[in-house]
């Protein structure tokens, strides 16, 4: 009658958000850089990055998995 009375989506709360596998201890080849993917997406789940005047979206799924998007 009132139209949707629904949440939002939003993130999951960090207690809450599925538990991302975390690759044993690889070494990185000289010359690479590594980071892991709870530093960048923080306490969020998306992440823009900007590259060549483009726009991506990199998410994470509830599942746990890493999509990115133009």
């Amino acid at each position: 009658m009132f139209g949707d009375t629904r949440p939002p989506k939003t993130a999951p709360p960090p207690d809450r958000r599925p538990a991302v596998a975390h690759a044993a201890a690889t070494p990185v080849p000289p010359g690479r850089r590594s980071i892991d993917s709870a530093t960048l997406l923080g306490h969020g789940s998306e992440l823009l990055i900007h590259h060549h005047e483009q726009v991506y979206r990199l998410r994470l799924t509830a599942q746990g998995k890493l999509i990115l998007t133009k």
